[in-house]
This record gives C-alpha cells, structure tokens and sequence, in this order.
C-alpha cells in the first residue's frame, strides 16, 4: 500500500503532528504529504462526499497503526544493526588479541610451540590475516628447496616461452610438446579470467593478473610432468592475496607436492578412487541417512570431491570461510579436507535430503553464498573421523595395501 520509505513515514507523521497541534485540525494543510500512506488523513475533494467522523477516525487508527509499526520494525534493525556491530567489535578484538599472541610468542618459537594444545585450539579459531600467509608458509613447509632465485629462473623461461608463442607460434621440441605446452598457456589465460570474477583483482588489467600468470607460468615450466591443471588458478589466486610472490610461488608448489593434491593434479585415477572410498567409510559412519540417500541417487564422490579438492574449496565457498578451512588444513592436512567435505554435508544434511540426483550435484557445485562459519566448524568439530578405531590414516592406508595385493595377484604380474 505504502510507496515510501519507513523514515519517510516517521519523518512526516512527526511533521503532522506539529501541524495539528498547532492549527487543531487536519483540513488545508501547508505542506505536500510525502506518503501515498498519509493521503488517508486528508479530506475528500469538494465535489465528492465528506468522511463521516466514524470513517475519520478509522482512518486515524489506521495511520497510527502503520506509524507505530514503522517505528517498531525501525526500532528491530536498529538492534540487529547493533547486535551486528557489538559482534564486529568482538571479532575484532579477539583477532587482534590472537595477533599478538602469534606474533610475539608463537611465531618465535614456532617448532616448540605449534604442537601445543594452546596453539592447535588458536588455531582452529582462525588465523588472523596479517599472520596467516605466514602460519600457511611454515606449515606446508619447503621439502622442494625451493628458492626466491630458483623461482626467477622458471619465471624467466616462462617468459620466454610465452614470447616464442607470441612470436612463432611454436617452440624448438616435438609437435606434442609443443601442443600440450601451447594447451596448457591457453587454460592458463582462461582459467585466470575465471579466477574469483567478482574480486576484479585477477582478470585482465586488474592489480594481481600479471602476479597470478607468472606463478602458475613458472610452475608449469618447473613441473613440466604436471603442467597446468583447472583448479590451480585458485590455489595460487589465495596464496597471492597472503604471500609476497616468490613465497607464493614457494608455498604452491610445496603443497600441490602433498600426495593427495599430486595424485588429483596428475589424475592418478587408482589412488584417486582410493580416497573416495575412505571418504565413503567416514560418509557411512557419520551421516548414514544421507550416506543412503546418496547411494540411492546412484551420486558418487567424485560427482562434488573432485572440484573440492582441485580448488581446496575456494570455488564453492564464501573466501573467508575456505580461508579459515586452509587454516586448520595446513595444521592436520590432508584428513582435513575430507572431514571439511563431511561438515559441509552435515550442515545442510536436512536441504540435501528433499533432494534428487540433479539438484544434489548443483547444490553442492555451488555452496551458498552466505555459508556461516561457524555453523560449518560446529559440524566440522562434531565429525569424528574414526570407523571401528581406525583413523583416517589407518583407513586409507588398508586401502592402498588392498590396492597392492591385488595388484600382486593379478595375471600380469605373476606372468611378468
């Protein structure tokens, strides 16, 4: 009924009500009503019937019933909007609380501390943002060796190659390489352009593109035996916004060296099954009616694991919330991102169960977008994953030694 706004409507009765207690009447009024609303207050034109004083009064009651729950629902926002901030202020002070604690006592003495219980429970809470590129750079660790230079070197070959495409189209190697490599700069270009659209930090001419295609252009130059793989835009994209560049560089390819991101990156499609099916063991345990509906829509793992695990999650999840998930992954590892997986089922169990296959598979693709954080860690935290006392490792690696003796037992081998 209402064409303005709440504050318009409190703005004019406040307005009205001067002006009637001051001429003692409602008639020939000195201002324009700013409400459609308001226009029940005014008399009828001349040529048309009076408002009996009955209608009158009606008419009042109905405006001050409209006013009052203006004001009411006003009064509500007002204490959502002060709740909200009082949560800020809190957020805030407890981030910069654990700031100082990270900066002054973990991180000096960050082999004898990170063990601690005192530090894995900081932890879970959630990295504060100036010190979570470099809680991740020491957790994933540098296995590979390598170095600042040893990344300019790639880089430059990179460059180098990207030149000679420009140029010549091709480089001086077989036509396969050359058309694998020339692929690989192409999904690269693409893959970027894709790379969390709505920040406009990563696309062409934004701040971070050049940044984003020399770190996967080096990569791809350093592990040729990988190359490129769609996902990896996203990993580098969020070591980017915490790390200076060759630390960056540093910190993807020590953790895309982990064996589980190696065996999704090199589609190791054996080993790949392999965690599928320990993510199944811990499924069944966890939520058995959603285990069952799954089953039942014939969806498999793989349907929403695979995009999961390639991005770590930063493609389906809000980023500040796949950011405090890399939190606790770079503390437990691998086992994290499946119990993050199962948490994710958890949370929206109920919505996933009205569900067929086609609308599971979308739901899951995508996450919505307000996705809360601490609802998820609440299921994350209530996921157990033990099945019949065995630990995930435990679980996983049964099913690599069943892998091997059935490799072992087959005809090939035994004929070889």
């Amino acid at each position: 009924m209402t064409n303005a706004s709440e504050p318009d409507l409190l703005l004019f009765s406040q307005e009205y009500e001067a002006k009637v207690s001051k001429s003692g009447q409602r008639k020939n009024l000195e201002f324009e009503p700013l409400s459609t609303t308001a226009l029940i207050l005014e008399d009828r034109p001349a040529n048309l019937p009076a408002k009996s004083e009955e209608e009158a009064q009606r008419h009042r009651q109905e405006y001050d019933e409209m006013v009052a729950e203006a004001k009411k629902r006003e009064l509500k926002e007002a204490q959502k909007k002060k709740k909200q901030m009082k949560e800020r202020f809190k957020q805030e002070e407890s981030i910069a609380n654990a700031m100082v604690v990270w900066n002054n006592e973990i991180l000096p003495n960050w082999e004898s501390m990170r063990g601690t219980r005192r530090v894995r429970d900081l932890w879970w809470q959630g990295l504060p943002p100036n010190v979570r590129g470099k809680v991740w750079s020491l957790a994933i660790g540098n296995e590979m060796n390598i170095t600042s230079d040893l990344y300019e070197i790639f880089l430059s070959r990179a460059k180098e190659r990207w030149k000679s495409f420009r140029e010549t189209g091709s480089e001086m190697e077989s036509d396969a390489d050359s058309a694998d490599r020339e692929s690989s700069l192409d999904l690269i270009k693409l893959d970027i352009s894709r790379t969390f659209p709505p920040l406009f930090i990563f696309q062409k001419g934004g701040p971070y593109h050049d940044l984003l295609h020399s770190v996967l252009g080096a990569y791809t130059c350093y592990r040729p035996d990988v190359g490129y793989v769609q996902g990896m835009s996203f990993i580098a994209a969020v070591l980017i916004l915490n790390l200076e560049e060759a630390e960056a560089f540093i910190a993807f390819t020590n953790l895309l060296n982990k064996p589980c991101q190696m065996a999704f990156f090199r589609v190791d499609h054996e080993l790949m099954l392999k965690y599928f099916a320990a993510f199944e063991v811990f499924f069944e345990e966890n939520l058995p009616r959603l285990f069952n509906h799954f089953k039942s829509s014939n969806l498999t793992p793989d349907l929403y694991l695979i995009d999961w695990i390639f991005t770590l999650y930063t493609k389906s999840l809000p980023l500040d919330v796949a950011c405090r998930v890399w939190d606790v992954f770079c503390r437990d590892g691998e086992e994290f991102l499946f119990r993050t997986g199962l948490g994710i089922l958890r949370l929206y169990e109920e919505v996933l169960l009205q569900m067929d296959f086609i609308h599971i598979a979308q739901f899951l693709t995508r996450l919505p977008e307000d996705t809360p954080s601490e609802r998820l860690f609440s299921c994350i935290a209530n996921t157990q994953m033990i099945s019949g006392n065995r630990k995930w490792t435990q679980v996983f690696n049964a099913l690599l030694k069943d892998k091997e003796m059935e490799k072992s037992s087959s005809p090939t081998v035994k004929n070889s």
